[in-house]
C-alpha cells in the first residue's frame, strides 16, 4: 500500500518536472496579475522540490499534504496524523531553497 502511494505521488512529481521543462522553454510574459511566466516556473519548481523534500523525510507522513507556492510564499493543506507531523512538516518545507514564508494550514486527523 505504502509502495502504491510513493509511486503515486513520484508520478506526480514527474509530470511536474516534465511540465517545468515545457514551460521553461517559453519567453517570460506577465498575465493580468502582474505574474510573470519566469515567476510562476520559479514557483513551481519550488512546489516540486518541496514535495520531494516531504516525500523524503523520514519524520513526516505527508501523504495527504497539499502544497501552493505563490511568490515563495508557501502554502500547506491537508491533513497529518499528529501536531509533531505538522510542526515536522513545516520545519522541512521552511529549509527548502527559494522559500521565503510557510502558511502552514495543516489540520491533524481525527483517530
Amino acid at each position: 500500500m505504502k509502495t502504491t502511494q510513493f509511486l503515486k505521488a513520484a508520478g506526480g512529481i514527474a509530470a511536474v518536472v516534465f511540465a517545468l521543462n515545457a514551460t521553461a522553454q517559453t519567453t517570460a510574459a506577465s498575465d493580468s496579475t502582474g505574474t510573470s511566466v519566469g515567476q510562476k516556473v520559479d514557483d513551481s519548481a519550488v512546489t516540486t522540490k518541496v514535495k520531494a523534500e516531504l516525500l523524503g523525510a523520514k519524520n513526516v507522513k505527508s501523504t495527504h499534504v497539499h502544497v501552493k507556492t505563490v511568490k515563495g510564499v508557501v502554502s500547506l493543506t491537508g491533513t497529518v496524523p499528529s501536531a509533531e507531523d505538522r510542526t515536522a512538516a513545516e520545519d522541512v518545507v521552511s529549509k527548502v531553497s527559494g522559500v521565503t514564508h510557510v502558511k502552514n494550514h495543516l489540520k491533524i486527523a481525527a483517530e
